[in-house]
């Protein structure tokens, strides 16, 4: 099946569900916490779907493509980091804690996997394929 936008794809509902989790999350955090952890976590929580949204954009070149994915991966890792403050601090349960850790180490198993198999996303290699297969069409055609 082919993919048209990175609404379809399992990583962006994940990243986009999760972001949504911890904005949730973050309405019980302390008002003195607003400008500093809420604000970062919330930040980075969202950034991990825009670089996934942006990457299937930009799958027409490998490289920003790849460094798209990366921009992800990273900010996955920061909201685990701002997930670990929330958890020490005690504005968040240890079961929710462990269930959002967990919930990114898969988002991020899919960036990885995504980015290890960077090829296949690539639009330039499918409108390369797709050329050839109409010229040789077109050859066919002509005889």
């Amino acid at each position: 099946m082919l993919i048209k936008s990175h609404k379809e794809l399992e990583v962006y509902k994940h990243s986009f569900n999760a972001a949504l989790e911890v904005y949730k999350l973050t309405l019980l955090f302390p008002n003195d916490e607003k400008y500093s952890l809420t604000d970062q976590i919330r930040r980075s929580s969202r950034s991990v779907c825009a670089n996934i949204a942006e990457a299937f954009r930009k799958r027409r070149y490998d490289k920003h493509f790849v460094s798209k994915l990366t921009d992800a991966e990273s900010e996955a890792a920061e909201t685990q980091v701002w997930l670990e403050f929330a958890s020490a601090q005690k504005y968040i349960d240890e079961n929710v804690f462990e269930g959002l850790l967990d919930k990114y180490e898969h988002i991020i198993a899919m960036i990885v996997k995504m980015q290890n198999q960077s090829t296949k996303w690539s639009v330039k290699q499918k409108e390369e394929s797709n050329h050839l297969i109409n010229t040789s069409s077109h050859q066919h055609i002509k005889k």
